[in-house]
């Protein structure tokens, strides 16, 4: 594994929105997946506890989605294609406390009107609120040669 702690260069925030967007078509197409294999056995979300049981578990479902390429690599497929890596502050892999972390604010953060993602615009390093309390950064691989 090459030094990062060196060679940090961190992704610029019109990159890091890119990947945001594609990653997004990429969670629908998750989610469809997941409902396909839940609701034929469920049958229609009539009551209320249905509702929010099936929604528990599209956060599960997206939450092991984001977590095994974390963990694994620190790219899911839209990081690798906008060449982004999720390091930790020191450049190495994060851990299962990080992505945990990581995920719960950046979730928390969607649902109170992106505010954990305005932050960047006035963090010193563009740092979203997320990586910046779970210890993480977002940065760019250098391209293959």
């Amino acid at each position: 594994m090459q030094d990062n702690a060196t060679t940090f260069v961190p992704a610029s925030l019109p990159v890091r929105v890119a990947a945001m967007i594609y990653e997004s078509l990429l969670v629908i197409a998750v989610f469809f997946v997941a409902s396909f294999i839940v609701l034929p056995v469920v049958g229609d979300l009539h009551r209320g506890w249905q509702r929010h049981l099936f929604q528990a578990y599209l956060v599960v479902v997206l939450f092991a989605y984001f977590a095994t390429f974390w963990l694994r690599s620190g790219q899911t497929l839209a990081m690798k294609t906008w060449r982004i890596r999720l390091d930790d502050r020191s450049g190495g892999r994060v851990s299962f406390r990080q992505a945990v972390l990581r995920f719960a604010l950046a979730l928390a953060g969607a649902l109170l009107v992106g505010a954990g993602y305005w932050w960047a615009l006035f963090d010193r390093e563009r740092q979203f609120f997320h990586d910046r309390v779970a210890g993480t950064r977002l940065v760019r691989v250098p391209p293959k040669t």
